[in-house]
């Protein structure tokens, strides 16, 4: 009886519990969410993307040199440079934070705390440089500076291919510590690099190491693969992403972007996006929020099991030409997409059957979808490439000149 009675009391109290759970999440107290929500980009940019970006000319504050400390003489030369390199450049580092849309038991909006991370001060004006990752899905970002100020930013372009960002902010009369581009074309394996960031928010932490590793491609958790990274045994850790990885000289050669860790934390694995590769996006996400890149107009499908099965296709791996847009430049140089007759579905999209399966651009292997965009990455407009196609059972090459890629096509 009296093991019936203790049964029945922990039923009640757990009944209970559940029904204050429910309550608290239905009030919003408690919250849990199901999706972000994206950055407004319908509204007028506050900061304008005025008549200054279209050759854009970066404007910077050179502080020179900073002195050797009076006691230098108690420290090694590559305690030196660490300092003069950190003393010169730390206050050109920001720390970022965000905010994201989460929905609370109604479904109504709450706002919720975002990812964080660390970003460069690339001119003087208020530009940032930081990771695509670190402000994806914000509606908000906050900035915090090293003398503690706090501003909020916006982001006015992105280049999720290349997991990097430009935000702005207004500065407000203050007088900003930029980071200058470096180069890194002619960086060797072995030499010394520093990295400053916020990881785990503690603001400004410097850490050395060297470079490991050049050209490295690495997918992210988005299926995407970036190519051409540094490698490094810095530690970077979370919070450093969008920091700047700097030589001894304080230029700026990388954007530390992820790390390769089985636990999460520094393993002496990292890998940064190159500086040369932020040269060539930045200007174009100043002035139009996006990279202009060169576009196959065509509707791209990527071979998988079933339909290769199913259309008995006389290859397993590439590229389905659905669609070739009438009139354009693929359909001028002779890309042939699908037939409304062959129509099938798939989820919830129709793929149309019979067209040409891109094999090769440019002499490179294309065997995703990854692999196509990676292609076109480093392209512009009106380039004009070279495009292997399975046809029937024959491979034919031919030329197509690229249009621009719009945002249907990301």
């Amino acid at each position: 009886m009296r093991f019936r009675d203790r049964r029945n009391l922990l039923l009640t109290l757990t009944t209970l519990v559940l029904f204050m759970i429910i309550l608290l999440m239905g009030f919003g107290i408690v919250d849990f969410r199901i999706g972000s929500g994206g950055m407004d980009n319908s509204e007028s940019d506050s900061y304008g993307h005025d008549e200054e970006t279209v050759d854009f000319i970066y404007q910077r504050e050179n502080f020179g040199t900073v002195a050797n400390p009076p006691d230098a003489v108690d420290y090694t030369t590559d305690e030196l440079e660490n300092i003069n390199v950190y003393d010169r450049f730390n206050e050109a580092v920001v720390n970022i934070t965000t905010e994201v849309v989460g929905y609370n038991w109604f479904l109504e909006p709450v706002p919720q705390k975002g990812s964080s991370g660390s970003g460069s001060i690339i001119d003087s004006r208020g530009y940032i440089l930081t990771n695509n990752h670190v402000v994806d899905n914000a509606y908000k970002v906050n900035l915090t500076l090293a003398d503690g100020s706090l501003f909020e930013g916006e982001v006015i372009g992105s280049d999720p291919e290349n997991d990097l960002a430009v935000i702005k902010f207004d500065p407000e009369g203050h007088s900003l510590v930029t980071i200058t581009f470096g180069i890194s074309d002619n960086l060797r394996v072995g030499q010394k690099v520093l990295a400053i960031g916020n990881p785990f928010a503690f603001e400004r932490t410097l850490t050395t190491g060297i470079i490991s590793g050049l050209g490295r491609p690495l997918r992210n958790d988005k299926g995407i693969v970036i190519r051409d990274l540094i490698q490094t045994d810095a530690s970077i850790n979370p919070g450093n992403s969008g920091g700047p990885l700097l030589n001894i000289r304080g230029e700026l050669i990388g954007v530390n972007t992820m790390i390769y860790s089985p636990s999460g934390g520094s393993v002496g694995i990292g890998f940064a996006v190159p500086v040369d590769t932020a040269r060539r996006v930045v200007p174009d996400l100043i002035r139009y929020g996006f990279v202009q890149r060169g576009w196959i107009d065509i509707e791209p499908v990527q071979l998988f099991p079933s339909l290769v099965r199913y259309a008995g296709l006389p290859v397993s791996q590439g590229i389905l030409v659905s669609q070739v847009k009438s009139g354009g430049n693929a359909d001028k140089a002779g890309l042939r997409g699908g037939v409304a007759d062959q129509a099938v579905r798939s989820g919830s999209s129709v793929i149309y059957l019979g067209g040409d399966i891109i094999i090769g651009i440019e002499g490179e292997p294309i065997a995703s979808l990854g692999d196509f965009y990676a292609a076109l990455e480093r392209s512009r407009p009106e380039d004009v490439i070279s495009v292997t196609v399975v046809r029937g059972r024959r491979e034919i090459t031919m030329d197509v000149t690229l249009t621009t890629r719009t945002g249907g096509e990301d």
